[in-house]
């Protein structure tokens, strides 16, 4: 039992690739064009197009696939799932995440945590495998690399906003203007005033981000820096910014945010979009993905997820004692009050 245990953790590496490989294939969209149909093995390799001859291995990745329930399979052939529905062009296109996320350099960099250990020294084990660079100065410097972050971090945003705003739509009920903070091109802003046209949006980042942010009469773009100084707004966003950051830049962080937002009687609040660990649920799953993140913090940010209570301490350091919490799929969404 332990054995196979250990063998599974050690082999488990392969799924995501295999999942990069469905995404680059672009799979989901050859069944999909199939008419939604039951689309046979051979007729699959057709549609991607593939060598005859590498027919039996597409069976295989199709059959691991399948068994994680990313596709399904009937004595026709393969069909969609909910999950492999997120890989749609049409869609969520959520394959430029995970291309993102099994990234050579990526996983290069995560290989070396054993030596970043025994090292000495405070910088990251990103840091230290790309002589001593962050990676917001990686992303500014490597053009592709920076594009493939801005994809994976759009198709998440795209779709996990969907979400947040048909689960929540009393979060932007009366509001009249909000500023989302690290809001990259714009993908967030976008889905909530397509959905609340009368809501003023704009998209705060660093400069050379903003340069890239999508062009729409939707919401407006400025550049700047968030630890100096936020555009006054009703309300702030911050979504999955504040994990990339310790606890005394977040406090920082929200500090700024409470000198932007209008007060509570007109609407002002903070929207903080993070994951929460919960080592009490009885989501197995949903924990272990909570914890991946947290170690993809501490390797790339020398940063963390965090706990309900650990929240709670910064809040209350950044002067925010009042605020509610919502829950969508694996996301906590707070409201923090003036």
């Amino acid at each position: 039992m332990e054995l196979s245990r250990f063998l599974h953790l050690s082999t488990n590496i392969i799924a995501p690739f295999t999942l990069r490989c469905a995404a680059e294939l672009k799979i989901s969209d050859c069944i999909d064009a199939y008419d939604r149909q039951a689309i046979p093995l051979k007729e699959l390799a057709r549609a991607i197009p593939i060598a005859p001859e590498k027919e039996p291995m597409l069976g295989q990745v199709m059959r691991l696939l399948v068994q994680q329930g990313v596709f399904a399979q009937s004595e026709e052939g393969y069909m969609l799932t909910p999950v492999s529905e997120l890989m749609l062009s049409q869609g969520s296109d959520m394959g430029a995440f995970i291309c993102f996320a099994t990234e050579p350099d990526n996983c290069n960099t995560l290989s070396q945590m054993g030596n970043w250990f025994r090292s000495s020294g405070a910088g990251t084990l990103y840091q230290m495998k790309h002589e001593g660079k962050s990676p917001w100065e990686t992303t500014k410097e490597n053009k592709e690399f920076g594009n493939l972050f801005n994809e994976a971090m759009a198709c998440h945003s795209r779709k996990l906003m969907k979400d947040v705003v048909a689960s929540c739509p009393q979060l932007f009920d009366g509001l009249k203007s909000l500023v989302d903070v690290g809001g990259g091109t714009g993908t967030t802003v976008k889905v909530i005033a397509k959905t609340f046209p009368e809501l003023r949006c704009t998209v705060f980042d660093l400069p050379h981000v903003i340069s890239n942010a999508l062009k729409s009469e939707l919401f407006n773009a400025m550049g700047g820096n968030m630890f100096e100084k936020i555009p006054a707004a009703n309300a702030i966003m911050l979504k999955q910014i504040l994990h990339d950051w310790p606890d005394d830049d977040c406090i920082k962080i929200l500090e700024r945010c409470r000198e932007a937002i209008s007060p509570l009687e007109v609407g002002g609040k903070v929207i903080i979009v993070e994951l929460t660990i919960d080592l009490e649920t009885h989501d197995p799953m949903a924990t272990e993905t909570t914890l991946c993140f947290d170690i993809d913090m501490v390797a790339v940010f020398g940063s963390k997820e965090r706990s309900r209570q650990e929240w709670h301490n910064v809040f209350q350091a950044a002067g925010f004692v009042n605020y509610k919490v919502h829950t969508v799929g694996i996301y906590s969404i707070y409201e923090l009050y003036p």
